[in-house]
C-alpha cells in the first residue's frame, strides 16, 4: 500500500479522534500552555492514573490497522500498540517533538522499539512503517492544536503540518491557535480535499524502475556485446569505506548508508557511483529495499545527474521531474514534487558533482545547503570524484562521507557470473556459449596478472566481460587490444556519448591526453615511485606542454592538470597534494608507451631482473615495432653484467612471458626463447618444479592448464605452484584443488602455511577429499579455521601446542579419528581420551616413546 492510498484511508475525521486517545483530557492538556510540555506528562496512558488502559491501548492500535487495511491483523496491532507506548519514553516536549518534520520523529518512536518491525514480515513491515508515519503526522499537528505557545513558536512547522494533513489550502484556511485548541478537544475537523495523488505516485514509480533498471558501458563500440544490461540481473552489490578506511573495515553500501540522512560518496571513475544511485532508485521504486535500508521505504526516489544541470543549477521543485527524465511530467498533480518534499518523503540521489563545471561547484553546494534546510527529512546521497571536490566538501550542512573500496576478488567473480546472467537474458539462445565465455574468463581473471590488476572496479570489469564476448571468449591475444579499448573508453568516448561537454573549460582529444599522461607515466617509472607531488606533476606538464600545442593552447599547466585528473579517470589524489594512476596497470602501459617512443630500450634492459618493471617490458614488447621486439628479447637471453644466476632465470622467463604480446616477431628469435625455456617451464622432476617455483610469480602465467594434464603432471605443477610464496599462486591452485590423486591433494593441504590462512582455507583446504589425507595444523589460526570447516578427520600437529590448546580447538572432538604429531608433547598421552573415535596415533620416528596412550588407540611410529 503507498503512502497516498493510506492516508486516504486514514482521513483526519478518522485519525484525530484516535489520536487525541493517546493524550489526557485534563491536566497538562489545559494549563501550562505557556511553555513546553514534556510528552510523558501529556500521554493519558501513562502515569498514577492512566485515563487510557493498556487494553484500551491494543483497540485503539487495532481501530487505526483495521480503519487501514479493511480487516483485522494482530500482528500489526501489537507492533503498533508498542510503538505507541514509546511516547511516553522519548525524552522529548511537545515544542521538541514539533520542531522535527513527521518523518523523523516516527524514526525515533520506531528506534524506541527496533524489534517491532523486526518481527513483521516484508509487506507487513512496510505498511507499519507507514503507519506509524501517519500516526506521527497527527500526534505533531495535535501538539500545534493543543497549545498556543508551540503554534506561535513554531509557526512554519505549523503551517506545514496543516498542509500535510488538510492539503496544500489548509495553510491560508486554519483557524488560528485559539480556535485550534477548541478543535483539539472535540471540536469539528476540517475535511480534506479530494485529491487523488495515488495512481500518479504509483506510476511515477513503475516509470522511474523502468528508467533505470539497466546497467550501461559507456564508451564500448562491440559488434556482437549491447552496452546496456538489466540493472536488476546485473547489479553487484558494493563496499564502501565508512568513516577512516584505515580503521574500519569495508561494509555493504547499504549497511554503510544505513542511518544516514545525507552522505557524500566518493568514487573514482568506474568505482560504481551512478550504478549504486540507480541502484537505490530502482529498490526504492519497486520497494525491495534490504532490511538495512528500511527506513528509506516508502520514500520517493529523485535521481539527478549533475550533468542535466551543471550550469543551470540545481532546479527547483515544479522542474524536478523533467530533471530525472519523466515522461509527461505535466500531467504530475499540482505541487506533487513540493509536496513531498515538504513531507519530509523523498529520496534524492545527486550524481556527479564533478561534472558541474569548477567555478559552478561552489554554487552547487550554497544550493544543498539551502534545500536541506528547507525541505529537512527528506534523505540525500550526493556522488563525486574524490579529486572534485575537498575533503568535508559538505561537512557543513550536515553530510557524512563514505567512499566505494576497490572490488574484491570475490566481487569480481560474482560480477562476472551476473554480467554473463544479464547477457543470457539479452539472448536466451547463447546460454551455453555464454556459460563457456564465463568459465574461461573466471579462469583468466584469476590466473593472468594483468587481468586480475585491472578487475578492480565495475567499469573494467564490465570492460573485461564484453570484450571477451565480443573476441567470442577470447581475451585478448595481445593486452595491447584491451588497453587501448579501455583509454578510448575513459579519454575520448566516454564522455562523449555521456553528452559531457567541457565543464572546466578544456576539450582536448584523445592523442593529446595520451601523450600527456605518459610524461606522468614516464617521471614515475624512472624514479621509481607510483605517486608524484602535484606541484612535480604540473612543472612535468610544464616542461612537455610546448610540444603538444593542441594541449597547450586549451590552458596552462595548472589548469591542463585538473582536467587530466578530474575528467580522464586514469587519475586520482590519494591524498592532498599528491597524484597517482588510479590503476597501476595504466601507468605500466603509458610509460611503456613513452619509453619505446624514447627508443631507450636499454633503459628495460638495464632493469629487467627487477619484479616492478615486468609488466612495463612486456607491454613494450607489444607497442614496439619487429626488430625493436626482437632486439629487446635477445637483450634479456644474453648474459648482464653483475646479474646472478637467478635473476639472469627470471629473464629468460621474462622474456617467455612477452612473446605472446608480440605481434610480429622473427621465427628465428622466437625460437631463440621457447629454446632456452621450454624445459624450465614444464619440469620433468619434482626437484626441477620446485626450482621453477623459486623464480616467482610471473612462472603461473606459463604454466599450463591444470585441467588439461594428467595426473603425473599436475603433482609437478602442484609443486611448481605451492613453492611460489604468493598469493597469487593460490588462484591457480584452484584448478587443482578437485583432483583425487593423493599425491597432489598432500602438496596442496601441506602448503597451507605459505598462504593467507583464512583465505587458503576457504579456497583450497574446504575443497579437498579428506579421504586418508592429512591436514596440517601449524598454528592456532590454522586449528580455527578447520574448527570454521566443520573440522577434519585426519590433522598433521607440525606447530607447537599445549594438549590442552589440542583438546580445547580440535571441534568437534568426535570428528577426529586420525592423529599425526610431528613433535614430542613431553607429557602423558592420557589427554587423547578427549576424543571418542581416535583409533590412530602417528608419531615422528624421531619422538621417544610414548606412554598413556587411551586404550582403542593404535599408534603408529613413521
Amino acid at each position: 500500500m503507498d503512502p497516498t492510498s493510506l492516508a486516504a484511508r486514514l482521513a483526519p475525521h478518522t485519525v484525530d479522534p484516535l489520536v487525541r486517545k493517546l493524550f489526557r483530557s485534563d491536566g497538562p492538556v489545559t494549563e501550562l500552555v505557556g511553555r513546553p510540555v514534556p510528552i510523558a506528562r501529556l500521554v493519558s496512558f501513562a502515569g498514577e492514573k492512566p485515563e487510557l488502559s493498556e487494553a484500551g491501548l491494543d483497540d485503539l492500535a487495532a481501530s487505526l490497522v483495521e480503519q487501514a487495511t479493511g480487516g483485522n491483523d494482530p500482528a500489526l496491532a501489537a507492533a503498533l500498540a508498542r510503538t505507541l507506548r514509546a511516547l511516553a519514553e522519548t525524552g522529548m516536549d511537545d515544542v521538541d517533538a514539533a520542531r522535527l518534520l513527521p518523518a523523523e520523529f516516527a524514526r525515533r518512536l520506531c528506534a524506541r522499539v527496533p524489534e517491532a518491525a523486526r518481527r513483521l514480515p516484508g509487506d507487513r513491515a512496510r505498511l507499519y512503517g507507514l503507519l506509524v508515519d501517519v500516526v506521527a503526522r497527527h500526534v505533531l499537528y495535535f501538539f500545534t492544536r493543543r497549545s498556543p505557545y508551540v503554534a506561535h513558536t513554531l509557526a512554519e512547522q505549523t503551517r506545514t503540518l496543516a498542509e500535510l494533513i488538510h492539503g496544500p489550502y489548509a495553510a491560508a484556511t486554519a483557524a488560528p491557535p485559539d480556535r485550534a485548541r477548541s478543535e483539539a478537544v472535540g471540536g469539528p475537523a476540517v475535511d480534506e480535499p479530494a485529491v487523488d495523488e495515488a495512481a500518479f505516485e504509483e506510476e511515477y514509480a513503475r516509470r522511474t524502475a523502468a528508467l533505470h533498471n539497466h546497467l550501461t558501458i559507456y564508451g564500448i563500440d562491440l559488434a556482437h556485446s549491447p552496452d546496456s544490461w538489466p540493472l536488476d540481473a546485473a547489479y553487484l552489490g558494493l563496499q564502501c569505506e565508512p568513516g577512516s578506511p584505515e580503521d574500519d573495515p569495508p561494509l555493504p553500501a547499504e549497511r554503510a548508508l544505513a542511518g544516514r540522512g545525507r552522505v557524500l560518496v566518493r568514487g573514482v571513475a568506474g568505482s560504481g557511483k551512478t550504478t549504486l544511485l540507480q541502484w537505490l532508485t530502482v529498490a526504492t521504486a519497486r520497494d525491495e529495499l534490504p532490511e538495512a535500508l528500511v527506513e528509506l521505504r516508502g520514500r520517493v526516489p529523485f535521481l539527478l545527474p549533475v550533468r542535466r544541470f551543471a550550469r543551470a543549477g540545481l532546479p527547483d521543485p515544479e522542474t524536478f521531474l523533467d530533471a530525472v527524465g519523466h515522461q509527461d511530467a505535466d500531467r504530475a498533480p499540482a505541487g506533487w514534487t513540493e509536496r513531498v518534499l515538504a513531507e519530509g518523503r523523498a529520496l534524492l540521489l545527486v550524481d556527479g558533482v564533478d561534472e558541474a563545471p569548477e567555478d559552478e561547484r561552489e554554487q552547487l553546494r550554497r544550493k544543498l545547503g539551502e534545500w536541506t534546510g528547507r525541505y529537512p527529512g527528506n534523505v540525500w546521497i550526493v556522488t563525486s570524484r574524490p579529486s572534485a571536490v575537498p575533503g568535508n566538501w559538505l561537512a557543513g550542512e550536515g553530510f557524512a562521507e563514505v567512499a566505494l573500496a576497490p572490488m574484491s576478488r570475490e566481487d569480481v567473480a560474482a560480477f562476472i557470473q551476473r554480467w554473463h546472467r544479464a547477457a543470457a537474458l539479452q539472448r536466451p539462445a547463447d546460454l551455453d556459449r555464454l556459460a563457456d565465455y564465463e568459465r574461461t574468463l573466471l579462469n583468466a581473471v584469476r590466473i593472468t596478472r594483468d587481468l586480475g590488476r585491472l578487475a578492480t572496479n565495475p567499469l573494467m570489469c564490465g570492460l573485461l566481460c564484453a570484450l571477451h564476448r565480443d573476441r567470442r571468449g577470447y581475451l585478448p591475444h595481445g593486452r595491447k587490444e584491451l588497453y587501448d579499448a579501455a583509454l578510448s573508453m575513459l579519454l575520448e568516448r566516454r564522455d562523449r556519448e555521456r553528452a559531457m561537454g567541457a565543464p572546466d573549460g578544456v576539450e582536448l582529444t584523445r592523442q593529446p591526453k595520451i601523450q600527456l599522461l605518459q610524461k606522468l607515466a614516464h617521471w614515475m617509472l624512472i624514479h621509481g615511485r607510483s605517486e608524484m607531488d602535484r606541484a612535480t606533476a604540473v612543472a612535468t606538464l610544464a616542461e612537455h606542454l610546448p610540444a603538444i600545442p593542441d594541449a597547450a593552447r586549451q590552458g596552462g599547466p595548472e589548469e591542463v592538470f585538473r582536467h587530466l585528473l578530474n575528467r580522464t579517470g586514469l587519475l586520482r589524489e590519494p591524498t592532498p597534494g599528491t597524484v597517482d594512476f588510479v590503476h597501476r596497470t595504466f601507468q605500466d602501459y603509458l610509460s611503456a608507451r613513452a619509453v619505446v617512443q624514447r627508443h631507450d630500450f636499454t633503459l628495460l634492459l638495464e632493469h629487467a631482473h627487477h619484479d616492478a618493471w615486468e609488466d612495463v617490458i612486456r607491454m613494450a614488447v607489444a607497442l614496439a615495432r619487429p626488430d625493436e621486439c626482437a632486439a629487446l628479447l635477445d637483450g634479456l637471453l644474453a648474459p648482464h653484467p653483475g646479474v646472478r644466476a637467478a635473476e639472469a632465470r627470471h629473464r629468460k622467463l621474462l622474456a617467455a612471458a612477452c612473446l605472446e604480446h608480440a605481434a610480429e616477431l622473427d621465427p628465428a628469435v622466437r625460437a631463440r626463447v621457447q629454446r632456452f625455456t621450454r624445459d624450465m617451464v614444464r619440469p620433468g622432476t619434482p626437484s626441477a618444479a620446485r626450482a621453477l617455483g623459486w623464480i616467482g610469480p610471473i612462472v603461473l602465467e606459463m604454466l599450463p592448464d591444470p585441467a588439461d594434464v594428467p595426473d603425473r603432471e599436475a603433482v609437478l605443477l602442484a609443486i611448481t605452484a605451492t613453492s611460489i610464496a604468493d598469493d597469487m599462486a593460490i588462484d591457480y591452485l584452484t584448478g587443482l584443488r578437485d583432483r583425487a590423486h593423493h599425491d597432489i591433494r598432500a602438496q596442496l593441504a601441506g602448503a597451507w602455511r605459505r598462504y593467507d590462512t583464512a583465505r587458503y582455507a576457504r579456497e583450497i583446504i574446504a575443497h579437498l577429499d579428506p579421504a586418508e589425507l592429512y591436514f596440517p595444523v601449524s598454528g592456532p589460526e590454522e586449528l580455527q579455521a578447520l574448527r570454521r570447516l566443520g573440522g577434519r578427520p585426519h590433522l598433521r600437529i607440525a606447530g607447537y601446542f599445549t594438549p590442552d590448546q589440542l583438546v580445547e580447538g580440535i571441534v568437534p572432538a568426535e570428528g577426529l579419528t586420525r592423529l599425526w604429531l610431528a613433535y614430542d608433547l613431553g607429557v602423558s598421552m592420557e589427554w587423547l581420551s578427549a576424543f571418542p573415535k581416535l583409533d590412530t596415533l602417528r608419531i615422528g620416528h624421531r619422538i621417544p616413546p610414548v606412554h598413556g596412550v587411551p586404550d582403542g588407540i593404535r599408534v603408529v611410529r613413521r
